[in-house]
């Protein structure tokens, strides 16, 4: 082994005794990889071995890793001010121009950023920020979320009662009260005949009528399902669901953890459809995963009813580390090397490209459908093509046999899907990704399928 390289045994020993990881399940974690350093698309392991990052890590590393920029950003912010608070009456440079650029570069209804350092944790505040807004609007009766089936929300309590992933749930139930699931926008697999955007849309406006709409603050909804199976809506469907919302006074979070900040070919996944929110919580993307952050952007409409309340009815909703100097610090020098190196735009063309690559795939009897935008992407899996029967428990294998190949990977699991689909593999490759590793991508996916179908 490499001088350099550390005792992976006993790391992974020490890591068996004393750390719980999440998704925590000992089989699983029997053997795990133990990253030591990463550059561009490549992940390197203690053993010596290179693998490409398939999924930008957790759907987060958008700009590739190793970037100086960023330790250096990191660096010079925590020589001059490491930490201070953010709470009101107190505020830093970071914080308030990354606030002002993110603001400049969402949807134009939007005005202030309220800064986390998760997914989960911003959904939770989406979730406090809507029912704070009725409230103050004197509507108190206006507090249940609605989100998708398939949906995934984060898993600290009202996010993971948000998210519609049973497995997530099972060992933590109850679920929040006040949560509810619709039907998600299955284009490719709607029944019946119609517009699948408008009928999926419709379900929720059928929820909305059966709660009551004086008790319903607002839906929650991915641009692209993302854990669920990268599943893109039918182009009618966010501005149908917008109609809706607008028509029933309620409000359109608009959860952009994972299609933010260029990973779908646009700044952020709802201009797609020319389609504003109310509220939208980011995270993962917004550091490129360098530095724990993440935020909810409120609209200017909801920002005025927070500037004009009285003290009796303040904002009572506080994090520590909420506009920290330094993730603020690295999240501005990521955006700037977004902006500088058209990395937007080239989610835009090498996605459709690589998607066109993972299209060459569906000559396998295994393959029953790529899908996908941006730097997003997904492969379905099927154990017969002819009837379309969905493939459980081929997922793992090909998983795995991509991995002894050196690619890494997500599964979304058959039993984690609707009931017609099968194991689906995800795609989310740093937006830097070279086209030769794209290439190397789908020759990997094709072989390992072919080696274990």
């Amino acid at each position: 082994m490499n001088d350099l390289m550390p005792d992976s045994g006993n790391l992974v020993a020490t890591d068996h005794a004393h750390l719980i990881h999440p998704l925590h399940f000992a089989a699983d974690h029997a053997n795990p990889k133990v990253y030591v350093s990463a550059q561009g698309s490549m992940l390197r392991t203690a053993d010596g071995r290179e693998y490409i990052d398939g999924l930008s890590s957790l759907w987060n590393v958008n700009i590739g890793h190793g970037r100086k920029e960023l330790a250096a950003a990191a660096a010079a912010q925590m020589e001059k001010l490491a930490y201070a608070s953010a709470y009101a009456g107190f505020t830093n440079e970071p914080a308030i121009r990354l606030a002002e650029k993110i603001v400049s570069l969402a949807y134009d209804n939007m005005a202030a950023v309220y800064f986390t350092t998760s997914g989960a944790e911003s959904n939770e505040s989406a979730f406090k920020f809507a029912r704070y807004h009725w409230k103050r609007l004197g509507k108190p009766t206006k507090t249940k979320i609605i989100s998708r089936r398939y949906g995934y929300h984060g898993v600290t309590m009202a996010a993971m009662s948000a998210t519609s992933l049973p497995n997530y749930q099972k060992m933590f139930g109850p679920m929040v009260p006040g949560f509810l699931q619709v039907v998600p926008p299955y284009q490719y697999r709607w029944p019946g005949n119609g517009d699948a955007g408008i009928g999926a849309a419709d379900a929720v406006e059928d929820a909305i009528l059966a709660e009551g709409a004086d008790t319903v603050a607002a839906i929650i909804a991915e641009p692209v399902i993302g854990s669920g199976g990268v599943i893109v809506p039918p182009a009618s469907y966010f501005p149908r669901l917008r109609e809706i919302c607008d028509r029933h006074g309620v409000l359109l979070i608009a959860d952009e953890v994972i299609t933010g900040f260029g990973r779908t070919g646009q700044w952020f996944g709802l201009g797609h459809w020319n389609t504003k929110p109310d509220l939208m919580s980011f995270a993962k993307g917004v550091t490129s995963g360098y530095l724990p952050l993440g935020g909810v952007i409120i609209s200017k409409h909801m920002h005025q009813v927070l500037l004009e309340a009285p003290a009796d009815e303040k904002f009572m909703h506080a994090a520590t580390y909420s506009g920290h100097p330094v993730c603020c610090a690295v999240g501005l020098a990521n955006i700037d090397i977004i902006e500088k190196e058209g990395m937007v735009e080239r989610a835009r063309v090498q996605g459709d490209r690589f998607r066109a690559g993972l299209e060459t795939l569906l000559t396998l009897p295994n393959v029953g459908e790529v899908r996908g935008i941006g730097m997003l992407a997904a492969i379905e899996l099927v154990e017969d093509k002819g009837s379309k029967t969905p493939a459980k428990g081929l997922g793992p294998r090909v998983v795995a046999e991509a991995a002894n190949r050196g690619l890494i990977l997500r599964l979304r699991a058959a039993a984690d899907g609707p009931p017609a689909s099968g194991d689906t593999l995800c795609f989310a490759p740093p937006l830097s990704t070279p086209e030769a590793t794209l290439d190397r991508i789908v020759e990997i996916v094709g072989d390992a399928i072919q080696a274990v179908a």
